[in-house]
């Protein structure tokens, strides 16, 4: 049986869309291995969401699965009518989890000093760690979310105690 392999920048909202760079390219992840962009074949329509990439944790679903110049960007939904979906949300929007890793099988790939640089692959699934492999793989929108929510109640406080001028 072949081995699946996992390797992943994340951003969430209050609904629970999640959006990130599962794979960053030009860098290699912890194992030294580098994935060529053009590398990437999804395997399976609406991509399973997991959490430490566990099949009984099915946390969502990703239905954007795109290669751009720089990443391989994922967007998906977390099942926020499920509690463990939910709580996942919590630990994602609480800083405590912030990784996203993919789960993938090898196709091609050649040796390069202690890693390999993969050429192609089937990809399976992705999902949402803590320590992913790829050190850029992050959730990115939950802290930017949070920013601006601050930003937006510092300036309703503010907005708040101006007087209209008679």
């Amino acid at each position: 049986m072949d081995k699946i392999e996992l390797k992943a920048t994340l951003a969430v909202d209050d609904a629970g869309t999640i959006t990130g760079n599962a794979w960053p390219f030009g860098s290699a992840d912890t194992a030294g291995d580098l994935i060529t962009k053009g590398a990437f074949n999804v395997a399976v329509s609406n991509m399973p969401m997991l959490f430490n990439h566990n099949p009984s944790d099915l946390i969502g679903t990703w239905d954007e699965v795109k290669e751009t110049p720089d990443a391989l960007v994922v967007k998906g939904q977390l099942h926020m009518d499920q509690p463990r979906a939910r709580a996942v949300h919590g630990m994602i929007k609480g800083g405590l989890v912030s990784g996203l890793s993919i789960g993938f099988r090898t196709k091609a790939a050649t040796k390069q000093g202690r890693g390999r640089v993969i050429s192609a692959l089937d990809l399976y699934e992705v999902s949402v760690v803590r320590d992913p492999a790829h050190p850029r793989a992050r959730i990115t929108s939950a802290k930017q979310f949070d920013s601006a929510a601050a930003i937006a109640s510092a300036l309703n406080r503010a907005a708040a105690h101006l007087k209209p001028k008679e």
